[in-house]
């Protein structure tokens, strides 16, 4: 077991993680494509738009993504929480923190969602007008339309909630040692993920994968994977404190990228073979042995690849140029916007004769790049340089 001290630390993360906005870029290209499937794939979950027929290709292609990209980001966005509130003290951080995430949260949910949700209720025979509407009941009911923002909404909540957390702890503990700080094994990387596995069965006893609730009245929320996200997202600020990311053993993480990697490759495998002819595996809610196999099986294909993509990316993709850069600071903006250019192209070839797979794989390489173009241009504005 490695040891380092926390004095030692400030100086070890000094230095730009290039490996981690690498990932990142590959991440939100995951999302980008995950969200273009939406139309296309058998997918429980709603969309605007969907076609007539849809590719069985993409079937196991969503589950594998829910089971760890949005969670990586999770714990990706806890690492750097507390450097930020370190550098930059409670005011400062809040401050930021409600013009990153606050901003483009209210004027989606608010400005661009609103007004589409409108369309909907008038096309469903809806009798109000505009304003009677958004202000009587989009606003008045609280029916805000988060859309993929929902994960945007949960990091402002985190933030102010790590804000309060670390305002209450230095006020009763101002002074803290030193403290040697361990690198976790595999032993511990198992116990975790069986930890993570059986959370994750109980709660989807009441809660089944794709039923949303609001908490709070307000934030839309998949219950069956908060406790990944939650976890996560507070290992990230624990790998924080403890360099993790950097220390973690090449040897544990590619151990664990196989793990994850072989997890997900079986999943494919099971929905392209035998999948069709024995009772779906998922977590539809109840006590049942279906729900606790999917979590399990979840859960390391989670903890595998959300530990061995990190060391993956650190070990060989730990380098940037300028496109690189350039990418991996429009990152952020390419979730913001990416749903408005991707129902866009899906729109544009409603009408078009295509398999839907080739639909598919056609408006993933059209929106992908666009994003991102988008997203430069966006942030050339004066307006955003705070913001996005």
């Amino acid at each position: 077991m490695g040891q380092i001290v926390i004095n030692n630390q400030s100086q070890n993360l000094a230095k730009r993680m290039y490996f981690i906005d690498n990932l990142r870029v590959f991440l939100i290209m995951f999302v980008v494509a995950h969200h273009v499937g939406q139309a296309y794939g058998p997918t429980g979950g709603e969309w605007p738009i969907f076609n007539d027929t849809r590719s069985a290709i993409l079937g196991p292609f969503f589950p594998v993504n829910a089971a760890f990209f949005m969670g990586l980001f999770f714990l990706i966005s806890g690492y750097f929480l507390p450097g930020a509130y370190d550098r930059k003290g409670i005011r400062i951080f809040l401050k930021e923190r409600l013009m990153r995430l606050g901003i483009p949260l209210l004027f989606l949910g608010l400005l661009v969602f609103g007004p589409f949700v409108y369309m909907g209720y008038v096309s469903e025979g809806g009798q109000l007008s505009f304003l009677p509407f958004y202000f009587g009941v989009y606003l008045g009911k609280l029916q805000i339309e988060w859309a993929h923002m929902w994960f945007v909404a949960h990091l402002l909540v985190y933030a102010i909630g790590y804000a309060l957390f670390r305002l209450v702890k230095n006020r009763r503990n101002p002074k803290k040692g030193e403290k040697a700080l361990s690198i976790p094994g595999s032993g511990i990387i198992l116990a975790l993920t069986l930890g993570l596995a059986l959370s994750t069965a109980v709660i989807r006893i009441w809660f089944p994968i794709d039923r949303w609730v609001r908490l709070f009245f307000l934030i839309p929320s998949e219950i069956a994977h908060l406790p990944q996200y939650f976890c996560l997202f507070i290992l990230g600020i624990v790998a924080y404190r403890r360099d993790w990311f950097r220390r973690l053993p090449t040897r544990t993480g590619y151990l664990w990228f196989w793990i994850g990697l072989s997890a997900a490759l079986l999943r494919y495998f099971y929905g392209y073979t035998v999948g069709s002819l024995l009772p779906p595996i998922t977590a539809s809610g109840g006590f049942n042995w279906r729900s606790l196999i999917w979590s399990t099986w979840e859960a390391f294909i989670c903890v595998g690849l959300c530990v061995g993509l990190i060391v993956l990316f650190r070990e060989k993709i730990n380098k940037q140029g300028k496109l690189m850069s350039i990418l991996s600071s429009c990152a952020y903006s390419v979730y913001i916007i990416h749903v408005l250019v991707v129902v866009a192209f899906q729109f544009s070839l409603a009408q078009v004769s295509l398999p839907p797979f080739s639909k598919f794989v056609l408006v993933t390489a059209v929106s992908i790049p666009t994003c991102f173009f988008l997203s430069y241009l966006l942030k050339k504005l004066p307006f955003t340089k705070n913001i996005l």
